[in-house]
């Protein structure tokens, strides 16, 4: 098994590469209490490596709900789907947020299957989200 062990450089750059923003959900680590982690998009136990192209920035909720997975059901064609790749994939091409901002749907077969796995939509997000939108803070408008 691959070490677990990521310098504090890489971690670093990563957390630059992703404007210190959650790759899947897109909540931003100023709003957000407790540190952001580092995520395996592949995870070790299935292979994956600690080489930065798998690697992405996510916050504590989103990553215990990916854990180890690496595919979801597409709720519409009920096939088993690889989930958004943060490295290789863009978000707003399997994503985009509801009209209020508070909830994400998933546009495309992947989006869908990322959004049930990783509970993008869960009770929690959907209950500070409406706050976040009131504020000003969220959807990114760079991403809205």
């Amino acid at each position: 098994m691959t070490s677990s062990y990521i310098p504090e450089k890489t971690k670093a750059r990563i957390r630059t590469a992703f404007q210190n923003r959650c790759a899947y959900c897109l909540s931003s680590q100023r709003y957000v209490y407790g540190p952001f982690e580092i995520e395996h998009i592949i995870p070790l136990f299935l292979g994956g490596s600690n080489n930065e192209d798998n690697l992405c920035l996510a916050c504590r909720l989103c990553n215990s709900y990916k854990g180890v997975q690496t595919t979801g059901v597409d709720p519409v064609s009920k096939q088993t789907i690889s989930l958004f790749n943060p490295r290789a994939q863009v978000w707003q091409d399997h994503f985009c947020w509801s009209k209020e901002g508070t909830s994400v749907p998933g546009k495309t077969a992947i989006g869908r299957a990322t959004v049930e796995a990783i509970q993008l939509n869960n009770e929690l997000a959907v209950q500070v989200r409406p706050s976040w939108v009131a504020v000003g803070w969220h959807p990114p408008e760079e991403l809205g």
